[in-house]
């Protein structure tokens, strides 16, 4: 029986909890809070002490949830789903060309496409405050953790909403010094550096380089990237990236293939936000006037 019932309503002790539920400890809480262990560990024991029962059974290997800590964790669960409700609803009602917008991309979008189209919507709108978080992984639009989204994909995600800037191509690419020095493809073997989470190559490359030989595999595009510059194999990669770096040149002999869209994304809570809304549209228009970059036409790409 609960001692007092305001501590169900106190969500700066349950989300302590949600999220040692979620996270599967007293670590993960932590790192997703930004406290130390020995906080989450006091604020637990003080909602226990208050609600007169046990949360969590101290085991050896960390800290497990008794039903009394599920629940708490469900009414947590449903706390944060109203304030992240309330949060998008108020936000979507924010009429001012000003304040605070939180944008993700991943790091390379940032570094070849983005910045300049950043510092562009800076100046002509100064009173907007943008926070940029350069990120391959995506973060949750639904719990506010940013405002706009450029992802690269097939099909965004359903509960997301924005502008598909357009189709990308993609090409072999590696060091000049390397594609200088190779051979004919039916006898030579391809230096090749490989993604370890991608699915096998397409049919492209195998037909035009039927031998390759791993070199080292990779977990991202920065890794790629630095290892195809320093020589160590070739390797496929965007035509925004590749065309677009001095150390590089395609490989001859594979044409350009198809590669996931950019996409431009907000959640629908919020697109008509004027600051939100304004930079999509800014955005959309000048990604959309480097589409032959992202397609691969060098001829066209300025």
């Amino acid at each position: 029986m609960c001692k007092n019932n305001q501590a169900m309503t106190d969500w700066n002790d349950l989300k302590h909890v949600l999220e040692t539920v979620r996270q599967g400890g007293l670590s993960g809480a932590a790192r997703v809070l930004g406290v130390n262990h020995a906080t989450v560990s006091r604020r637990i024991a003080a909602l226990e002490d208050v609600m007169g029962a046990r949360l969590f059974d101290r085991l050896p290997q960390g800290y497990a949830p008794t039903a009394a800590g599920l629940d708490a964790a469900n009414a947590a669960e449903k706390m944060e789903a109203a304030q992240l409700d309330l949060s998008r609803t108020l936000a979507g009602r924010d009429r001012s060309l000003s304040g605070p917008l939180i944008i993700t991309a991943p790091s390379l979008v940032i570094e070849r496409v983005l910045a300049p189209i950043l510092m562009a919507f800076s100046q002509t709108h100064p009173d907007i405050d943008m926070s940029l978080i350069a990120s391959n992984t995506p973060l949750n639009l639904a719990r506010r953790e940013a405002d706009i989204a450029f992802r690269i994909a097939d099909e965004p995600t359903e509960t997301l909403v924005g502008t598909r800037i357009g189709p990308q191509k993609a090409c072999v690419y590696a060091n000049k010094e390397m594609v200088a020095g190779l051979g004919n493809p039916s006898v030579t073997t391809l230096d090749w550096v490989r993604f370890a989470h991608w699915p096998g190559l397409p049919v492209e490359i195998r037909n035009a380089w039927p031998k390759r030989r791993v070199t080292v595999v990779v977990d991202d595009m920065v890794a790629a990237i630095g290892a195809t510059r320093a020589g160590m194999g070739a390797t496929r990669m965007p035509c925004f990236l590749g065309d677009s770096d001095p150390n590089l040149t395609r490989v001859p002999g594979i044409a350009p293939f198809d590669y996931p869209a950019i996409w431009v994304l907000t959640h629908p809570d919020v697109r008509d936000v004027p600051r939100i809304k304004a930079f999509m549209g800014f955005a959309a228009i000048h990604l959309r006037a480097m589409r032959p970059k992202f397609l691969g036409r060098i001829d066209e790409a300025t």
